[in-house]
């Protein structure tokens, strides 16, 4: 009770240090939790999101590429399927579903995606889970100049059920690349928080005959979402394609390409989190300078306190006691800090590629870098503790000339 009385009046006394040094305790303690969590939630949401397929067949290229233009809808097509190779991969018995995609066009700098309806009424997104409609909409009609619009375009888009709109030939919004074909928005999909909510699907014949395009490939797909019948399954069609075979690349497992990616930009995290560290550290050395830059004006109140019978092991423990205090006052801040960074963070990887990060969800981190924090500044309160124990009462008590 005495160590927290004694505290609490230096932190009043000190109003001004304590703040500052408190708003630098929680800035590094934020940027600690928030470079910690969004990588580690980027993973392992990045390295899950399959969209319910195991694997993608596509024209002979990066494995990475075509997971990457397939599944998250970034990233150019390497080339196209034909028609024939689809449905021979289609009729294979190691295949349970295989659902042709195309791509090539846009609205207003979202992609157009060609499939057929099975990819709506078949496939599932996640375990038990396939895509649903808003109320008032429905899916489009194969060989229709139909649309059914992701959740997120539709919003930023400003698109409902009725509205029509002209494509764009190209993945990049072009003003002058306007196709002449007219698509009417027929559904709305419910909000899956996969990369499918930045789509605008069409049928799949529409984007193969849409003006403007090769009519020599308007039989030819993208890409080929495979789901297995087992996990075996893989490995015979990887060596037929992959290692026989030289005219497409089988990508699978979806989850081992996408993690590949984060092996690739592994330094850049290191790198992060050591800046993290090193913001960390020098935030704790403020709180050491705050402290200690102060015990020459409490020179003469921690003499008084000697002289009332403070042991100096009591005075020793008050000052460690402000660091961790000042720290802890900090990390409460810091956790603003943290939803911010991480609301922002997650507002623009929705935006870039349709993932969903949770702000509130839990991670370790929240816990052992408080602590961290708190700890590394109650070490850094062992030197002014260190001074204010070697205080001398007569010196202290003595008046000032």
């Amino acid at each position: 009770m005495t160590l927290w009385l004694l505290v609490r009046r230096s932190l009043r006394q000190h109003l001004l240090s304590t703040i500052v040094t408190a708003l630098a305790i929680a800035l590094a303690g934020g940027l600690l939790m928030s470079v910690w969590a969004v990588k580690r939630q980027a993973h392992d949401t990045f390295t899950g999101q399959t969209g319910g397929w195991d694997a993608v067949l596509g024209a002979r290229g990066s494995k990475l590429q075509i997971v990457l233009n397939s599944i998250f809808h970034l990233e150019a097509s390497p080339g196209n399927v034909p028609w024939a190779d689809y449905l021979d991969l289609a009729s294979n018995r190691a295949v349970s579903l295989a659902i042709p995609i195309a791509v090539g066009d846009n609205y207003r700098g979202y992609r157009l995606v060609g499939t057929l309806t099975n990819y709506f009424t078949q496939a599932d997104y996640a375990p038990g889970k396939k895509f649903a409609v808003a109320p008032g909409g429905d899916i489009f009609a194969d060989g229709y100049r139909e649309a059914v619009v992701g959740s997120f375009a539709a919003q930023r888009l400003g698109l409902k059920v009725g509205d029509e709109f002209h494509p764009y030939h190209g993945l990049n919004f072009d003003p002058n690349a306007q196709h002449q074909e007219t698509y009417k928005v027929v559904g709305i999909l419910e909000p899956s928080n996969t990369p499918a909510d930045r789509v605008i699907w069409i049928p799949l014949a529409g984007l193969q005959n849409m003006s403007g395009h090769d009519p020599n490939s308007a039989n030819d797909v993208s890409a080929v979402l495979v789901k297995l019948r087992t996990p075996v399954a893989g490995k015979s069609l990887e060596l037929l394609y992959n290692r026989q075979g030289n005219r497409f690349t089988f990508a699978w497992p979806i989850a081992e390409q996408v993690a590949y990616l984060f092996e690739r930009f592994g330094w850049f995290d290191q790198v992060l989190t050591l800046v993290a560290w090193l913001v960390a550290l020098v935030a704790t050395g403020s709180v050491l300078a705050s402290i200690y830059n102060s015990m020459s004006a409490r020179k003469r109140d921690l003499a008084i306190l000697r002289a009332l019978g403070a042991r100096r092991g009591t005075i020793f423990g008050a000052i460690v006691f402000e660091a961790a205090a000042i720290a802890a006052l900090g990390m409460l801040i810091g956790f603003v800090i943290y939803f911010g960074v991480v609301s922002v963070v997650a507002a623009v990887i929705r935006a870039q590629t349709g993932v969903v990060l949770n702000p509130l969800a839990w991670d370790a981190v929240l816990v052992w870098a408080p602590a961290a924090m708190i700890a590394l500044s109650a070490l850094a309160g062992i030197v002014p503790a260190i001074k204010a124990y070697r205080t001398n009462v007569a010196e202290g008590l003595a008046p000032e000339s």
